[in-house]
């Protein structure tokens, strides 16, 4: 396998690698895990290359952060840790967003606590709560920067218009935002916003939550599976969305890889296209899918298979997320 490609976030940001790991799935979000695969699937992310890594404090309360710490203690100065803030989850489900300065900074301090390092190297706003201006948000995780508990800051799902404000206030290295074959409204403004102001994008579920491997992963009896409340995976839609992926299913026996890694090749991808860093960070518990995952950087579609992919994001069945105020698209 070759060498591990490096892109830069933001003008100033880090170097990381052009793939990076998402982490949520090891505590919450898609059924049991098996923690000692997912250590082991940590570490042969790190062997391959991935040198960002993404976290949140929302993820198992707390418990996704915990659980990296010790893998990252082990690498401390090969990697770049992105952490967020914002988004809670109180203990009956339902979800809260919070920007206002002093829930940040204590946000900040606990995340730092649980990784147990002494400074955030890539520090999101999770969710945006529009009732806290910017100017007060993005000021006060500016004051974290110049404390010395954070070195580059991020935002995700934000509009536009929220991230050239944003920018202006303080330099914005990354913005993650759901981007895949399957949701792509992101497209329309935040997108070209990012590549004007030189600010690197973040897909995360760059495989649609597993809908683009062409595998089905989910277990309908699954209570800790968010794929089973998700529109796009029920009934009719699911069959149709699994329908969609009869170009990759296609393009993928020409060039003997995999659905998956199609789909990831056309995220790589982007960053030509729109003249900016596009780092896509594919979850896994597993050794193999994360040695598949990886395997995607080195494949490039040329422009039939490209045309080939164009139409499918319109025939999409159902939309990413059910409350559109909670993704960046709901507030244009």
């Amino acid at each position: 396998m070759e060498a591990m490609k490096t892109l830069q976030l933001g003008t100033d940001g880090p170097i990381v690698s052009a793939q990076g790991f998402g982490a949520m799935g090891i505590s919450v979000g898609y059924g049991d895990t098996d923690l000692t695969e997912a250590r082991a699937t940590l570490e042969h992310a790190f062997e391959l290359g991935i040198t960002l890594f993404d976290t949140a404090d929302a993820y198992g309360f707390g418990e996704n952060e915990r659980f990296l710490a010790p893998f990252f203690a082990a690498h401390r100065d090969e990697l770049v840790i992105a952490t967020k803030f914002g988004l809670n989850r109180t203990p009956d489900g339902e979800l809260t967003i919070h920007n206002d300065p002093a829930y940040l900074r204590a946000a900040a301090d606990a995340s730092l606590q649980r990784l147990g390092v002494d400074e955030i190297d890539l520090y999101y706003m999770h969710r945006r709560d529009p009732a806290v201006p910017l100017e007060e948000m993005v000021g006060a995780m500016a004051e974290l920067v110049a404390a010395g508990k954070v070195k580059h800051l991020g935002l995700s799902e934000v509009t536009a218009d929220e991230l050239a404000t944003a920018h202006a206030i303080h330099p914005i290295a990354a913005v993650e935002s759901e981007w895949s074959l399957f949701s792509r409204d992101i497209e329309r403004q935040v997108v070209p916003a990012a590549a004007r102001l030189g600010i690197a994008m973040v897909p995360y579920s760059p495989l649609g939550r597993g809908l683009l491997t062409g595998v089905n992963h989910v277990d309908p009896k699954a209570t800790n599976d968010v794929r089973n409340t998700m529109s796009r995976f029920q009934g009719a839609n699911g069959e149709a969305n699994q329908a969609l992926l009869e170009p990759l299913r296609k393009i993928a026996e020409t060039r003997q890889a995999t659905v998956a890694q199609v789909a990831l090749a056309w995220v790589h991808q982007r960053t030509a296209v729109w003249g900016t860093s596009v780092v896509p960070i594919p979850g896994t518990r597993s050794r193999t899918r994360v040695e598949e995952n990886v395997g995607a950087v080195g494949l490039t579609l040329d422009d039939a298979e490209l045309a080939a992919l164009e139409p499918i994001a319109a025939e999409v069945a159902g939309a990413r997320w059910d409350d559109p105020s909670f993704i960046s698209s709901g507030r244009e």
